[in-house]
């Protein structure tokens, strides 16, 4: 055998986590494991298994066809709900390995925190909850998605983090890695929905808080960058994930204003009226025909209307507007 290389096993894994990452990191070796106990594999951390299967699932893969902001957009170079996520991952690598704390599981946190978006992002979610008691949640749908339809055996910490990464569940997530995703997710979404307004013509440079300006930059990379290290700074300072209070409070004023001009401008409505309809009506059509429903979806022990809403929750959004089209336009041969 060759003595160029040397195989890297489990074990070498565990054993330079458990030298090189600070004392607060989240280690493979202590995961509380999955749900049903597996053999640990020779050579991955439980962590690394975790991203492995994320990145080879469906709903990974069909974030690319799902919207971030901008509907079913013809540009090429808009954000999709795939793109943010790799962007999401990308910075929260960055905090992590800033912080030393473990990469692998920020990475497997970020790649599968938003495989449960429905269609048409939040206006899907609006419609969607008008089916169910209280309101449709995503994460939940994304834990849902790994554990019944797509079942992936995630351990405790991954799917922790994806259950309770949005800002508006007040105990968020478990581990100092899950927490750096809450800030990951939000700093992505604020950076490249700004930018993809400003190339839509939705806004203008001039048009966004001159606090956002003069504290970040101009949009693009120097915002993240400066949001990254404001949070890396703050967390080492503090001991805990966090940010600048004043740039957490900058952060929270261009949310505001992305919502008031971007997310919920009147010029959006029509668009928005009909992502509903469409939502509203495949959830009715599959809700009147159970047995059309794919047998993937059909989960036994689910009743008929969440089958319905896996389903409809699960299309991209050109397939749920063919799927659509084919139901509900008529049709002017036979």
């Amino acid at each position: 055998m060759s003595d160029r290389f040397r195989l890297r096993t489990r074990h070498d894994a565990e054993r330079l986590e458990e030298e090189l990452l600070a004392p607060a990191a989240t280690r493979a070796a202590a995961s509380k494991g999955r749900a049903v106990p597996e053999i640990p594999d020779p050579v991955r951390t439980a962590f690394e298994r975790d991203r492995d299967r994320i990145l080879h699932s469906k709903a990974f893969r069909r974030l690319k066809h799902k919207t971030q902001v901008f509907m079913n957009p013809e540009g090429d170079h808009y954000v999709t709900r795939l793109t943010h996520t790799l962007k999401v991952t990308q910075i929260g690598r960055s905090i992590a390995r800033d912080l030393s704390l473990n990469e692998t599981l920020t990475e497997a946190m970020c790649l599968g925190h938003d495989v449960g978006h429905s269609p048409f992002g939040h206006t899907g979610e609006e419609a969607l909850s008008e089916f169910v008691d209280g309101e449709w949640s995503h994460a939940e749908q994304s834990v849902r998605i790994f554990a019944v339809l797509e079942p992936l055996n995630l351990t405790w910490e991954v799917t922790d983090a994806i259950a309770r990464h949005p800002w508006r569940v007040p105990d968020g997530p478990s581990t100092p890695e899950g927490d750096i995703l809450r800030y990951a997710d939000r700093i992505a979404y604020l950076s490249h929905d700004v930018e993809d307004a400003l190339r839509a013509g939705v806004i203008r440079t001039d048009d966004l808080p001159a606090e956002a300006l003069a504290a970040f930059g101009e949009p693009g990379r120097e915002w993240i960058g400066t949001a990254i290290r404001s949070v890396t700074d703050e967390s080492l300072r503090t001991g805990v994930i966090s940010m600048d209070e004043g740039l957490l409070e900058v952060m929270h004023d261009l949310r505001t204003f992305m919502f008031e001009r971007v997310y919920l401008r009147a010029a959006m409505e029509p668009q928005r009226r009909r992502a509903k309809e469409i939502v509203r009506d495949l959830v009715a059509y599959f809700a009147d025909r159970p047995a059309e429903i794919p047998a993937t979806y059909r989960h036994e022990g689910s009743d008929t209307r969440t089958q319905v809403i896996d389903y409809v929750a699960g299309m991209t959004d050109r397939f749920a507007i063919r799927m659509h089209d084919r139901l509900f336009r008529p049709r002017l041969f036979d």
